[in-house]
Order: C-alpha cells, then structure tokens, then sequence
C-alpha cells in the first residue's frame, strides 16, 4: 500500500507507520515512547506544547460542535493564535487526521499499560476504554469522510493498529483460560462496534451492553 505522508504542519508521519507504532507500544511500559511517536511531533519544547495544546482543544470542540466547529475557536480555546495553529496544521483535514490518529494511539497505549493486569480484567478494561473512544469519534469520522474514503490508508492502518494492540490482550485471556477458545479478535471487534452504534439516551446503558457481551467471551466448562 501505498503511504500517504502529511499528517500535521511541520510533521511528516507515514500512516503506514501507526500500525507498528502501536504494536511496539503495546509491548512497552506506560513510561517508554517509542522513537517514531517522538519524531512525529515538534521537537521544541515551546511547539510541541502548543501542538498538544491545539489537539486538546479540537477533541473538546469537535466533541461539543462537530462539523460547525471553527478552527479559530479551536485555537482561541487553545490559547494561541490562529497563525500557531496552522502552523501546526495547515487545514482543517491535517487537523482531524492529526486528531483521529492521536486518539487510536492513546487507545493503543492503554492496551500496553494493562500487561501485567489479570488477563480477562486486562481485556475487559480495554475493551471498555476502545468503546468509550467509538462512542466520541463518531463526529471525528463523519467529518473525515468528506475528504477520505472509507478504504483511505488512514483508517486501513488505524484499524490495523488497534488489532495489533488489542489482539495479544486476547490470547493473553485465552491461554490463561479465561476467554473461550472458539473466539477470533475479529468477533469480539465486530461485537463491540456494532454496541457502540447503538442508540441509547444514557451512556451507562452501553457499558451494561457491553459487560452483558463481553462475559460471554468467558470460558466455561461443559455440565
């Protein structure tokens, strides 16, 4: 496949690269950063405040306005200029790109900072932080789909990256027994997308939904 390289600004990051990126994340502690993760993103410290600064504050406007969201109140809530910002983010699209693959990385993250926790609550938690980020994308992925289509390498590499993460969580559960055998990485993703789309008033109902399916991932031994 082939790479598309813009993702932000003055960052050039390959998207082919965030599926290792993330596989190697997930064999890391929470306190190691993998070298690719550190060139992706400003080197000064100054720049790399306010690029911090800038994604902070569009995942909390895109959160709030979805597509009506301006780039100027996403930098006035930053609190930098609008010169900063596109510095940083050229248009709107490296915006939400940038955006999109910071929130699969930190979804990444979490599934290596659960290594040394029982293996089903390891995949139980993670599963519950990866539907908690399906749940706030939704506006994210509507808005990137006026400028990608759904088979862009961005999202090809993005869902590789969360099944890079999250596939060890789940042989991890099966080996120790806790998860029947019978179950492919794929299933469960399925499962927990399609939880995810469903139309509820209160997001507790989703998390009862999903504790419902999750424990019927659980190995039992017949009668």
């Amino acid at each position: 496949m082939e790479a598309s390289s813009e993702i932000s600004g003055g960052t050039l990051r390959k998207y082919t690269e965030v599926a290792s990126v993330c596989q190697a994340e997930s064999a890391m502690s929470a306190t190691e950063t993998p070298s690719q993760m550190q060139l992706a993103r400003p080197k000064r410290a100054d720049a790399r405040r306010n690029y911090e600064k800038v994604l902070a504050a569009a995942r909390e406007a895109f959160a709030e306005g979805g597509e009506s969201t301006a780039l100027e109140e996403i930098a006035r809530r930053a609190g930098v200029g609008i010169g900063t910002l596109y510095r940083h983010f050229p248009n709107r699209q490296a915006l939400l790109e940038a955006l999109y693959v910071n929130e699969v990385e930190a979804v990444c993250r979490s599934a290596g900072e659960r290594d040394y926790a029982d293996p089903w609550d390891a995949l139980n938690g993670w599963f519950e932080r990866l539907i908690a980020y399906l749940a706030t994308k939704r506006a994210l992925v509507h808005e990137l789909l006026n400028y990608l289509d759904q088979d862009a390498a961005l999202f090809q590499d993005c869902r590789a990256s969360l099944f890079a993460a999250g596939e060890p969580l789940l042989k991890r559960a099966q080996d120790a027994g806790a998860v029947r055998p019978d179950v492919e990485f794929s299933d469960v993703m399925h499962m927990v997308i399609g939880i995810a789309k469903i139309p509820v008033s209160d997001p507790a109902q989703i998390d009862h939904i999903l504790r419902v399916a999750l424990d019927g991932l659980r190995f039992r031994t017949q009668a």
